[in-house]
């Protein structure tokens, strides 16, 4: 049971300042990024963009809202180009030692960068040249495996993990028997990874978020809550700051995560997440989603044992990650109103035109982080899982949303750290 708020909403705002302060990063930083743009470059041209460099030629990548798809890091190596280029291989050598012979499609087998597994790259001309697709895939036609928009259309109450996925921009498919690449298996989940069922209405599937928070990529973004994962005026739509969902769940092991100097619990509840299963491309070295995260925790439950949280939990977990998830701040503070991205509200730098429209600018005080972006390593080909999953800490009260959009793979041949930050320029 929540305790009773006992100072009015004429201190609430002073005194969730301050403790924000105390418990927050202090410059809202990026946590762990990586090196990025130094990479050796798709083959098929010179790079576009740095990774999330601090070090790299560009940082951002595609998060800008953009063509999704491919984070191509520059300027590389000069590549093979795909299709059509000269190799001294045999049939069924697989010279190049990346699954793939000329006999299974491969165009270039001098090259472990261009096979029938790999993902089309886009070349943005940085180097003087024109701008232009690769064929990394050998399909004999540049571009067609970036990612596409798959998810207009998809109603808001769709139960189908499959397109909840494609609402993120996970749009192609495979099978586990499969050497291609995509999602494996999609399924509703509870935090620690049990099955769900259908989680409507914890779970939306939204065009936008009120009338000022847009898609990042496609037609539709996803949306998953402790209460209900609705804007005014649709159907299932709360009306108030707490709906209940599936009551007491379990936490992944390492969760709730603490934050420093501030009261801790254990107990979660209404817990909710889609778990994807996906293998990635040939060429891939990290992927990279967009995600923002919603509460009516603040400011009145800053720096309590009331943490709701989001995660990214990611098996197996990525060297960076805390306990797998790769959702954090600098300091390490996980996605919850303690963490340091947490700007749109009352007094905060980005102020609350972003609640708008929401029910949290209505219902009652509340925020939200900005648009952030999370990104990780993988090895090209390598089967990964990733639970994305949001819960009320400590009771059933006071519930939390995210919104989470525009997955895309990274393939630019340098090294991807995990890491999160806000994204420049978001639609």
């Amino acid at each position: 049971m929540r305790k009773t708020f006992l100072f009015g909403m004429g201190s609430v705002l002073v005194a969730g300042a301050v403790v924000l302060v105390a418990c927050s990063s202090t410059d809202g930083g990026n946590a762990g990024l990586g090196s990025g743009g130094s990479g050796a470059g798709a083959s098929g041209g010179t790079g576009n963009f740095g990774g999330f460099g601090n070090t790299g030629n560009a940082g951002g990548g595609a998060a800008t809202g953009g063509t999704p798809g491919i984070i191509d890091a520059g300027p590389g190596k000069e590549g093979g180009g795909g299709g059509g280029t000269t190799c001294d291989s045999g049939p069924d050598e697989d010279k190049d030692q990346d699954g793939f012979s000329v006999n299974q499609g491969d165009c270039n087998d001098c090259d472990a960068n261009v096979n029938p597994g790999a993902i089309d790259v886009y070349d943005d001309g940085g180097d003087g040249g024109a701008p232009k697709w690769g064929d990394e895939d050998c399909s004999g036609t540049p571009g067609d495996s970036a990612a596409v928009d798959c998810d207009d259309g998809i109603a808001l109450n769709d139960p189908d993990p499959v397109n909840a996925a494609k609402s993120i921009e996970l749009c192609k498919q495979t099978t586990q028997a499969d050497k291609s690449w995509g999602v494996i298996s999609a399924n509703w989940v509870r935090a620690d990874g049990t099955p769900y069922g259908t989680p409507t209405p914890a779970m939306g599937i939204e065009d936008a978020w009120g009338p000022n928070v847009n898609t990042q990529a496609g037609k539709r973004m996803l949306v998953l809550s402790s209460g209900h994962a609705r804007l005014p005026g649709q159907a299932d739509s709360c009306g108030t700051l707490t709906c209940y969902n599936n009551g007491a769940g379990t936490a992944p092991p390492g969760f709730p995560q603490d934050v420093p100097s501030c009261t801790g619990d254990t107990d979660i509840n209404d817990d909710v997440g889609l778990e994807v299963k996906l293998r990635a491309p040939t060429n891939a070295t990290g992927y990279a989603f967009n995600f923002r995260f919603y509460s009516f925790e603040y400011p009145e439950w800053v720096c309590t044992s009331f943490n709701d949280q989001f995660i990214a939990l990611v098996n197996p977990a990525p060297q960076g990650s805390i306990n797998g998830n790769i959702c954090f701040d600098s300091q390490n503070n996980p996605v919850s109103v303690n963490v340091g991205f947490f700007d749109v509200c009352q007094g905060c730098p980005a102020g609350t035109a972003e609640l708008q429209g929401t029910g949290f600018d209505t219902w009652d005080d509340a925020g939200a982080t900005v648009w952030l972006e999370s990104q990780a390593p993988v090895t090209g080909g390598q089967e990964v899982t990733i639970r994305f999953t949001i819960w009320d800490t400590g009771d059933q009260a006071w519930d939390s949303t995210a919104l989470i959009d525009n997955f895309h793979w990274i393939a630019n041949g340098g090294t991807v750290a995990v890491g999160t930050k806000p994204i420049p320029t978001p639609r």
